[in-house]
């Protein structure tokens, strides 16, 4: 399928009242899927038979970003790396910080994981919590503010 063709069914999906649109060609299958008044087109495996493997139909649209929140005054602890923010070490268990909480340097403060691996973070200040800027089980990346300590 054309991309040109791609992006004026995009730009129609977006501009009406229709939230989901799925074509299928010869050449393959697209879906349209309006997602938070931005219209995305959905991966689909498109196969050829002149292609020895399926090929990945990329996303032409990419969603809003969500708002930042902005941190107040205070030190920022920002996440090391792209993964996934745990605020204790296990789903049942208490948090490793909560705001209101003392916090010495060098202590966990939560966890963020990567590729498998759970990697600790920790103060790198003293001082008292005030703000947590991540909720559990959402996916942070690398520089996003996490806590702010004073």
């Amino acid at each position: 399928m054309d991309l040109r063709k791609l992006k004026t069914l995009i730009d129609l999906v977006s501009e009406s009242n229709v939230s989901e649109l799925e074509i299928t060609e010869a050449e393959g299958k697209v879906r349209i899927v309006k997602s938070m008044g931005v219209a995305m087109a959905a991966p689909m495996m498109m196969a050829s038979p002149m292609a020895a493997a399926p090929q990945m139909v990329a996303p032409l649209a990419a969603a809003e970003a969500p708002p930042e929140v902005a941190p107040s005054a205070g030190h920022t602890v920002k996440s090391p790396m792209v993964g996934t923010f745990y605020r204790s070490s296990s789903p049942g268990a208490a948090p490793f910080a909560q705001i209101g909480s003392v916090v010495k340097e060098g202590d966990t403060l939560c966890i963020v994981e990567a590729m498998k691996i759970l990697n600790e973070i920790e103060s790198d200040k003293a001082g008292t919590v005030t703000q947590i800027l991540c909720e559990n089980g959402q996916a942070v990346e690398y520089g996003q503010p996490l806590f702010i300590i004073e």
